[in-house]
């Protein structure tokens, strides 16, 4: 799982995308690709911005849910925190 959610946060442009689904969460695709255009400059297509999706909710990062037609993305940080619990334990020194 660790080597999933380090592939997904190696982008930049998903990285953006959990960075957009922080500011607000519980978007559209239409409306983080609104957010990418408007406030990145981003061109990506529809297509590909639903193709980092698929890499972010692979990794545990976004989870989705159908709310009538419409799909919600949101983020989901239970899989960083893991990764932090595996090497910041509280009170373990360091060798």
């Amino acid at each position: 799982m660790s080597d999933e959610v380090f592939r997904a946060i190696g982008d930049p442009t998903r990285r953006i995308i959990l960075d957009e689904l922080a500011a607000r969460d519980g978007m559209t695709l239409f409306e983080l690709c609104t957010r990418l255009l408007t406030g990145h400059g981003s061109t990506l297509t529809r297509q590909a911005v639903s193709q980092h999706l698929a890499v972010l909710e692979s990794a545990g990062l976004v989870r989705t849910e159908r709310a009538g037609r419409t799909k919600l993305h949101h983020l989901d940080t239970s899989p960083l925190r893991s990764l932090l619990d595996r090497w910041l334990i509280p009170g373990q020194e360091t060798p």
